[in-house]
Order: structure tokens, then C-alpha cells, then sequence
């Protein structure tokens, strides 16, 4: 709620504002479920509003929509405003613009595949680093040849071109493997059957139709309808980084401001980081610390502090924390790591007060006019003005159709892109049966116009009497508009019947190049096993080889070793050394009587 130009968000006697020149710093309103961040994001919603500051906000679970109507007094409501003491509250509705990637409930959001990029898209196929290095490569061709990639069906057909291409562009652009094109297609396909083919096309949607403001100077509330988006968890946070990095490359630079340029409300902001690799936590940590300088604030809505990664949380410096829950050791950790995030307030405890407020009770720390985080404050939050609940399918629809643009986004269109340039580099010529048909929004019902009709004339009493002529028949507005929404039933029962044909075309084809993909990794599985085994066989052979003539070797050094042995034992034994003891005494007995007798026969001459 306004209050003295600043927005009062809570508190009886000591009142919590946000300044509305620190808006931009970001923040965080988190809380367990039930305990009432849903009411705090309407009520900062509403404040910014009547500040003449847009807002874009996520609605995930269908009761934002209410904010398009005036809210409804009751006793729990009474009760509410009677605590703060507001006097004359007034129950309003606020300017709503609702969105819907699907087109069903609000202005369909589109953009192409080009202006997402290949990290976004990347992310949205849950891609490996080599996948999104092949993406990023045919990214690059189709910017080298000026292909547009608009949709779908563009990106699929070029990747089929680059495949059957891939030794051209292998010097220039380096290794493409089918199989990791096979791999990219088959996410494609998954993506497609999710119902991404909405999200893409033309006209894409412009982020500057945001800031436009309501003709009673308030901020327009941009409520994105995300029941069934936040199904496809990497479709909606994908989508939602898309948003941001949109905002953030499109607006200019403007420093600080008395009041912000735009507020976004991003619900279920854990989706945002899991499992986001690291080159993409870093462009998110990026953005939101530069768009500050564009005068846009950012609001994380989660369950816990510890869902956002510390280098973002610590940039989030005005802060709603509701009640947090914990039952298990590792929550008592995250519960005390967030008390003690904030300024200290020396009149209760922090971390015993967290798990005791009730429901839309919160500790609330925002900067003062100064830039200085405040002490942390126990209060409740202001009820809103606004209708608490969903405002319903017919309302939601009677907005949209009133809605200028509406019309101008309506239509999805397929001007010449990549699929009509390469279909007829293949020489196929595409006509507008075999290309996706464009999707089109439901249209708005035409107001039933009063047909004037001329007064009859009076005719004199003595004229002869006219032959009467059969009156033009009147067509009854009911069963004219009936005629259309029957017709454009059939239409899209067309459509779709065309698109599932297409689709059931794309993945028979698929099919059939994973099967030939299969039988060419079989063949080359066996050749190789083939050339395995001889290898096997020729490396034991020649281990066969190598045995046996370290045996021969081995042998020949046993023969020799023995013949040695043999001889030294011959040469040790007691015979041969009688004999030779023996040999010795007798060589000596026969030298001494040759020596007797010849010195006998000298001296006898």
C-alpha cells in the first residue's frame, strides 16, 4: 500500500516501507507453504501499480489472476484492516495483462528459436557439453548462410542439412558426429510432444509492451499464466531466463531512479537453478547484478533462502521471510543460516521467532533511504486490495479480448526462413500444406451489432393492395457466432490432426535414421572386434613364439650348466684323485730309477 510515497508492506506500530529508490536492489520473499508469500507478492504487486510501475509476475498456481478484480470485504478482512487502523481501506481492481505461452488463457508469448540462442536452448533440451558445443556450431552456419531459424521445424531441417553435409563444414566448423545430431533431434522431438512449438515463431513477442501503462497512469500488472507451463520445469524456467535476458539486453542504462523502471516476480525460483550448469549460473548471477543499473527490481519467490545460489542471494537486499519449518537436522541448519542473514534485532531471537510466526506474519529487513540494511522487524502483512482467489476462466477472457494486443499477437505467422531455403537446396518445394500450419489464438467473440431497420411505409387506405414480397431472412447473432466457433473448431481439429501428422512424419523418420545409425555402429562394432581378434591371435602367436625360444634357450643353458657340473664332479671325486695321487707316485718312482740307473751307468764307466 502508498503511504507517504513509500510502499508500506507491513507492521502496526513500527511500519516496514520499501523505498522506492532502492527497489532495484532486488529481493527475496520466501517462506513454507501456506504461510502467506502469495498475499505478500499481491500486495508489494499492488503498491508498485498505484507507483505507476509495471509488474510482471508469474502465476503458478491460478489465484493471481484475481488481482484484475476488486477484493471482497468479509469479517477476517475487517478484522485485518482494523489491526493496522486503516481508515476508509478501498477494495480495487488493478490493470491486468494476462499472458500465455499456449495462447489458452491470455496473449499468446512467442519469440524464435535465433533471438532464445543456443545456451538457452541448450538448457531447455537438457543438452551435454558436447551437444550444446554442436548446437552452438549449427547456430553459427545459420548465421554464416542467413538462415533464419524461426521455429521448430526450421532448427530440425538444419540439423538434418548440416548432418548430411558434415564433411563440408568439418575443416571450417570442426567435427560434427551424426549421432550427436541424432541425439540433439531426439530432444527436439521430446520438446515438440511438451508443446514448445507455441513458444516458437512469429511474431515474437516484444518485451517493450510491458511498460505500457494503464489509462489511469498506475503500472500494468503482466500476469503470465504458468498452471501448465510450470509442468515442464525446464520449458518454464527457460522461458523465464529468456524474459530476463530480453529485458536486460533491450533497455538502457539509467542509474538510480526515484522509483523503479519495472518490478518481476519470478514464483518457484528454485526451477531457475537446478541443475543449471555453471556458465549458466553465471550469466544469471550477471544479470541480475547489472540490470540494477536499468531500474529493474527482481523478486525471487521461493520456499527457502538456500533454493538460491549464495552469490544471487546476496544481492537480493529487501527481504520477506516468512515462516520456515524444521523437522530434520539439515533444515534446523538452513532456518539458523537464515535468521542469520539478517540484522539483528536485540528485542527477540531471530532464529526461535522464524519458526513461530503465524501465517501472514514475516520478518521484514528492507534498505532505508540510505542504502543500509534495517534491523529485522516481526510484523504482519497488509491485507490486499484486490480480489484474493482466481477471478475465473470468463473474466480472464473478457480481458484478453479486450486487449489491443491481442490482436497484434493473435496470429502466429511463418514468413520464408531456414526450412523453405534448404527444402529447396534439397529441391523439394515447400508449400504451405507441408509446412507447420500457425498456430492461431482463440478469437475474440464479435459483440452482437443491432441491425437498424427502416420504418415502414404507410400505405394509403383506397390503394390497391401490394403483392407482399418475402422479407430478408434474419440471421439470429447466436447462431452466427455458434456457425464460427463450430467452424473455427474444425479448423484447429485440422490443424491439429495436420500437426500430428507432421510430428508422427518426423519421428517415423527419426526412427528409421536411428536404425540405419544402428546397423552402421553394429557394422563398425564388428569389424572392429573382427580386427581385435586378429590382433589377439597375432599377439599370441608371437607370444607363442617368444615362450618357446626362451624354453630352447633355457634349455641350452641347463645342457651346458649340467656338462659343467659333471665335469667339476668327475674332477672332485676320490677315484680320480687316487688315480691321480697314484699316477704322481709312480711318475716319480720311474724318474728316480731312471735317474739310479743312468747316474749307476756313468759312474761304472
Amino acid at each position: 500500500m502508498r503511504y507517504e510515497d513509500k510502499i508500506w508492506v507491513g507492521g502496526t506500530s513500527n511500519k516496514c516501507f520499501i523505498e522506492p529508490s532502492k527497489a532495484n536492489r532486488h529481493g527475496l520473499i520466501a517462506g513454507a507453504t501456506g504461510t502467506g508469500k502469495s498475499v505478500t507478492l499481491k500486495v508489494l504487486a499492488e503498491s508498485f501499480s498505484d507507483m505507476g510501475v509495471p509488474v510482471f509476475l508469474a502465476d503458478v498456481k491460478g489465484d493471481m489472476s484475481g488481482i484484475c478484480a476488486a477484493g471482497v470485504s468479509n469479517d477476517s478482512m475487517e478484522e485485518r484492516i482494523a489491526k493496522f487502523g486503516i481508515e476508509n481501506f478501498e477494495y480495487k481492481a488493478y490493470p491486468t495483462t494476462f499472458y500465455d505461452v499456449f495462447g489458452q488463457m491470455g496473449i499468446p508469448m512467442r519469440t524464435n528459436i535465433s533471438e532464445l540462442g543456443p545456451i538457452l536452448l541448450g538448457r531447455m533440451l537438457g543438452l551435454s557439453d558436447v551437444q550444446r558445443a554442436v548446437m552452438s556450431m549449427v547456430f553459427r552456419i545459420a548465421d554464416d548462410q542467413n538462415l533464419m531459424l524461426l521455429d521448430l521445424k526450421d532448427l530440425r531441417l538444419l540439423l538434418t542439412y548440416v548432418g548430411d553435409h558434415a564433411d563440408e563444414y568439418k575443416l571450417t566448423y570442426g567435427n560434427i558426429s551424426t549421432a550427436t545430431i541424432g541425439a540433439i533431434q531426439r530432444n527436439l522431438a521430446l520438446l515438440s510432444d511438451e508443446g514448445a512449438d507455441a513458444f516458437f515463431g512469429e511474431p515474437a513477442f516484444n518485451v517493450m509492451d510491458f511498460f505500457t501503462p494503464a489509462s489511469d497512469g498506475r503500472g500494468m500488472i503482466n500476469v503470465l499464466n504458468a498452471t501448465e507451463l510450470f509442468n515442464k520445469p525446464l520449458l518454464y524456467s527457460t522461458f523465464m531466463l529468456w524474459l530476463l535476458s530480453e529485458i536486460y539486453e533491450n533497455l538502457p542504462e539509467v542509474g538510480d531512479l526515484d522509483k523503479p523502471k519495472m518490478v518481476f516476480f519470478f514464483d518457484e525460483a528454485h526451477l531457475l537453478f537446478n541443475d543449471a550448469p555453471a556458465f549458466l549460473l553465471e550469466k544469471i548471477d550477471q544479470i541480475v547484478r547489472l540490470i540494477r543499473s536499468k531500474g529493474i527490481g527482481i523478486y525471487f519467490v521461493s520456499q527457502s533462502p538456500s533454493d538460491i545460489p549464495d552469490n544471487i542471494l546476496a544481492q537480493l537486499q529487501n527481504r520477506v521471510q516468512h515462516a520456515l519449518r524444521a523437522y530434520t537436522p539439515a533444515e534446523q541448519k538452513k532456518l539458523k543460516a537464515a535468521a542469520e542473514s539478517f540484522r539483528a534485532n536485540p528485542e527477540f531471537n531471530t532464529e526461535a521467532a522464524l519458526s513461530e510466526l503465524a501465517v501472514g506474519e514475516a520478518l521484514v529487513s528492507f534498505l532505508d533511504a540510505k542504502g543500509t540494511p534495517g534491523v529485522v522487524e516481526r510484523a504482519f502483512i497488509l491485507p490486499p486490495q484486490s480480489f484474493i482467489g482466481s477471478a475465473g476462466f470468463e473474466k480472464i477472457q473478457e480481458l484478453t479480448y479486450a486487449n489491443p494486443l491481442y490482436e497484434k499477437y493473435r496470429v502466429a505467422v511463418d514468413p520464408e526462413s531456414a526450412y523453405e531455403i534448404l527444402m529447396a537446396r534439397y529441391g523439394v518445394s515447400s508449400t504451405p500444406a507441408e509446412a507447420a500450419p500457425a498456430t492461431v489464438a482463440p478469437a475474440a467473440p464479435a459483440a452482437a451489432v443491432p441491425v437498424e431497420t427502416a420504418p415502414a411505409a404507410v400505405a394509403p387506405v383506397a390503394a390497391a393492395p401490394v403483392a407482399a414480397t418475402p422479407a430478408p431472412a434474419v440471421v439470429d447473432p447466436k447462431e452466427e457466432e455458434k456457425a464460427r466457433l463450430a467452424a473455427e473448431k474444425e479448423a484447429e481439429r485440422q490443424r491439429a490432426a495436420e500437426i500430428r501428422e507432421q510430428r508422427e512424419a518426423d519421428r517415423q523418420e527419426d526412427r528409421d535414421r536411428r536404425i540405419e545409425e544402428k546397423e552402421r555402429a553394429a557394422e563398425i562394432r564388428e569389424q572392429r572386434e573382427r580386427d581385435r581378434q586378429e590382433d589377439r591371435e597375432r599377439r599370441e602367436a608371437e607370444r607363442q613364439a617368444r615362450a618357446e625360444e626362451r624354453a630352447r634357450k633355457e634349455a641350452e643353458r641347463q645342457e651346458e650348466k649340467a656338462k659343467r657340473e659333471a665335469e667339476r664332479a668327475r674332477k672332485n671325486s676320490p677315484v680320480t684323485k687316487m688315480v691321480n695321487s697314484a699316477t704322481t707316485a709312480a711318475g716319480r718312482q720311474i724318474g728316480s730309477s731312471l735317474i739310479r740307473g743312468i747316474f749307476g751307468s756313468l759312474l761304472k764307466k
